[in-house]
């Protein structure tokens, strides 16, 4: 429950809230959590697609009944739903879009708090043809007006799955937004490809802990979003390398400690930030190799651009930024002891404030647009290898950092959203432990908003 939820639930809360005349957030569904009501599936075309993957995702769904010549579209659902998954990887003309509106606007008013639409479809360059290449387009468009209609904490999410992509490479991704992990993220589009190495074994997936005995180093790790990223890892099975400055090392040492990891203190903007955490790796964890590295240690100097000076520029641009592009190149040196393996992991932290840009934030957005082009850039170079480079980019998520906005300010931040709150640390977290998992390795190049869908740089 985040800072916001808490507030409201409590009895003064409740009381100031009704006096201001603001709604209470929805208790938002989070963790490995299911829904509780039955999970749909409308198929629009001869595609398995959707029906294998639920397969392989182990959930029990069925299968619709929906009258698409009906124009009063009577209910075709059982109310509560707990999600509606909609193949559509068969629509190419603006006529069967008819037919997705007519699965789609029963299913809103059914849904369950917390519940889940979710779209799979063709990416517009796998489809031949003008009216198809838009069609595939104009589902992008429906699918963030659906997720500021829903309600109650419901979401909807589009899925651009790659003809070569099968049920395997698309179950991480399925299983990930149907659970709770996927709380904060809506409004949102992702493309899906094959994986690009062998897959691996499931059945430590299927336990929960998908990451059991790979090693993932954090940084920023001492507190905030950086110590619920180490928990949440730790939590799928992985041993972390708790990396932080010096001066938090008090709260450094507390994270890797409760987690069962290692803690480096370091400073990443140094020239050797990366081959000490090389060293310590293979010092430190028998020689092993990193799975995967989460470059979330990030500083803002907000000022407006005509008051922020060459020190303040290049303090954000060194930490977010160059810090993150030269501890990359020296882990992925494949010479390397405690580098990168083949077939890791890279995520990044971007910002909707790189998307959308943000008043007072130039050197800040400037940073984190830079990250989401890092990863379009490293993603095709680093595939034959095996490896992703994937981001989050975090709208208002309630931290130590955000609590010293102030307060009329960091209430609109809140509620401008499709959700009318504030996410959690470990929302975040969720969405970095999703890249990470082994079996989502047909997910690349991508950058996904944790950020309830902001209503501004949507």
């Amino acid at each position: 429950m985040s800072t916001l939820e808490r507030l409201f639930h409590s009895p003064a809360g409740q009381a100031v809230a009704r006096r201001a005349g603001l709604a209470a957030p929805t208790e938002l569904r989070r963790g490995r959590t299911w829904p509780g009501g039955e999970i749909a599936l409308a198929e629009l075309g001869p595609s398995r697609l959707g029906a294998d993957t639920l397969g392989l995702v182990g959930r029990p769904w069925r299968e619709p009944v929906v009258d698409a010549t009906d124009g009063d579209d009577p209910p075709a659902y059982e109310s509560p739903l707990g999600a509606l998954v909609v193949d559509a990887t068969d629509l190419r003309s603006i006529p069967d879009l008819e037919r997705l509106r007519a699965v789609l606007r029963p299913a809103a008013r059914a849904l369950e708090p917390s519940g889940r639409v979710v779209v799979l479809a063709r990416p517009t360059e796998a489809v031949d043809g003008w009216e198809a290449r838009a069609v595939a387009q104009a589902l992008d468009g429906l699918n963030r007006s659906v997720g500021k209609e829903l309600r109650h904490g419901a979401t909807a999410t589009l899925l651009y799955v790659d003809p070569a992509a099968d049920p395997p490479d698309l179950r991480s991704t399925l299983g990930f937004l149907l659970q709770g992990r996927s709380a904060f993220v809506d409004g949102q589009s992702w493309r899906v490809g094959p994986t690009l190495v062998p897959r691996v074994d499931e059945r430590a997936a299927a336990g929960g802990r998908p990451l059991k005995g790979r090693l993932v180093v954090v940084t920023g790790a001492a507190r905030g979003i950086g110590a619920a990223i180490a928990r949440v890892l730790a939590r799928d099975g992985a041993d972390i390398v708790a990396v932080d400055v010096p001066a938090a090392g008090q709260a450094l040492s507390a994270v890797a400690n409760e987690v069962r990891g290692t803690a480096l203190q370091l400073d990443i903007t140094s020239p050797q930030a990366g081959a000490r955490i090389a060293a310590h790796v293979a010092e430190r964890h028998g020689g092993a190799s990193l799975f995967g590295i989460v470059h979330n240690a990030g500083i803002t100097r907000d000022k407006l651009l005509v008051n922020t000076d060459a020190q303040r520029w290049r303090a954000v641009l060194d930490v977010n930024l160059a810090a993150e592009i030269a501890i990359n190149e020296v882990l992925l040196d494949p010479g390397m002891a405690g580098g990168l393996a083949e077939g890791g992991r890279i995520v990044g932290i971007a910002s909707t404030s790189g998307i959308a840009g943000n008043r007072g934030q130039a050197n800040y957005a400037a940073s984190k647009a830079g990250v989401v082009g890092l990863v379009r850039a490293m993603a095709p170079e680093l595939a034959g290898r095996g490896i992703t480079v994937n981001a989050v980019a975090p709208g208002f998520i309630e931290t130590e950092m955000t609590a010293k906005i102030p307060f009329v300010q960091r209430e609109v931040f809140r509620r401008s959203n499709s959700l009318g709150q504030g996410g959690d640390p470990i929302d975040v977290a969720e969405t970095i432990g999703y890249f990470l998992d082994p079996a989502s390795g047909g997910v690349t190049g991508q950058v996904v908003r944790v950020c309830g869908q902001n209503l501004v740089g949507a």
